[in-house]
């Protein structure tokens, strides 16, 4: 079977520092409280009129450069923030990268979303349907937020990471290993947008305001993630044939560092062998791991030849895991977008 093996990598952020400070000034919070229970001092949200498009479109632009390509067989945007409710956010973005008339697909699974992309991506090199293929995790979660939940508006925030996959071989760095994913759908009011949908539209009563934006119930998001996250990373490795004493790097979905450091002790990972970017991004949502992948690879905390596993748990509920060799790629990080306009890889 034609395995799938990273060619190149990108990421996007918004310009907008938003400081915990800032919050503290109308939230009833405080950056000790936010360290405290999250480990984020900064997060960077969108100005007004970007929109997730235009995240996933320059960072789509990007990691088309560091595979030195301008053109692939399909798109795929992992995102829980699409730009319109229908159509999908993908086509559109293929079409201001200059690719109209290709496969181009969204993908929601809300914090998993990268790794359901990346299976999406997988599946059709696998198949032959694609012989390299665009997957985008992109995200613009400060305008689902309500600004005066503590429990949310601290924690998530705006970007996008990418990377371009082409055909391959199972023994090449860059290879994606075996994909663990899982869900339970008895538990998706633990992460959820109660108001919008057809089941709300349908029911004939108006919803509250607040019903509009992004809820998360906390504590237990917590214990699923970390029993989940850490489940599906062991069973990654199981069938990748692997054991922990392989891994060099652990890269674990930027929940917030208390979901990281429970995962990490419950596998036995040292902080050392962690990556994370968490305490300067926030929760990205479905970009968190190409984000993070895009970060590390340009600050050289993830070098060529390194054992990576990756884990992630989201809404729905939706958790996965994969392993992989890091390949010698060169990550690309954008300036900030402006509204609108075409990608300009910088």
């Amino acid at each position: 079977m034609r395995a799938a093996v990273v060619k190149g990598v990108g990421a996007s952020l918004p310009q907008r520092v938003v400081t915990n400070d800032e919050l503290a000034g109308y939230l009833d919070t405080s950056d000790e409280w936010i360290r405290s229970r999250t480990g984020i001092g900064t997060r960077r949200w969108v100005d007004a009129g970007v929109s997730t498009a235009d995240l996933a479109t320059q960072a789509g632009a990007l990691a088309l450069r560091s595979a030195g390509i301008d053109r692939v067989d399909a798109v795929v945007v992992a995102t829980t923030t699409p730009d319109r409710l229908c159509p999908a956010t993908a086509p559109e973005v293929a079409t201001r990268l200059g690719m109209t008339g290709i496969s181009a697909h969204d993908v929601n699974a809300v914090c998993t979303g990268f790794l359901y992309g990346l299976a999406s991506a997988v599946g059709l090199i696998a198949a032959g349907n694609a012989d390299t293929v665009l997957m985008i995790g992109a995200e613009t979660f400060s305008t689902i937020l309500d600004p005066k939940d503590r429990g949310t508006a601290v924690i998530f925030a705006d970007g996008a990471g990418a990377l371009v996959l082409r055909a391959g071989e199972a023994h090449e760095p860059g290879a994606i290993g075996p994909l663990v994913l899982g869900s339970d759908g008895s538990l998706a009011d633990l992460i959820q947008i109660p108001a919008g949908g057809s089941r709300q539209r349908s029911s004939g009563v108006s919803a509250p305001p607040e019903d509009y934006f992004f809820k998360m119930r906390g504590r237990e998001v917590y214990r699923h993630a970390v029993e989940r996250m850490s489940a599906s990373a062991l069973e990654a490795l199981s069938r990748a044939g692997l054991t922990m004493s392989d891994v060099d790097k652990f890269v674990p979905h930027q929940a917030n560092q208390r979901i990281s450091v429970a995962v990490g002790m419950r596998l036995g990972i040292s902080a050392e062998q962690t990556v994370s970017n968490v305490e300067r991004v926030g929760n990205t949502a479905a970009a968190s791991i190409g984000l993070l992948l895009a970060e590390a690879t340009a600050e050289g905390s993830l070098r060529a030849g390194q054992r990576l596993l990756l884990t992630a748990f989201g809404g729905g509920l939706t958790w996965g895991a994969t392993t992989m060799v890091w390949p010698q790629v060169t990550a690309h990080i954008s300036s900030p977008p402006r509204p609108g306009v075409e990608a300009l890889a910088s």
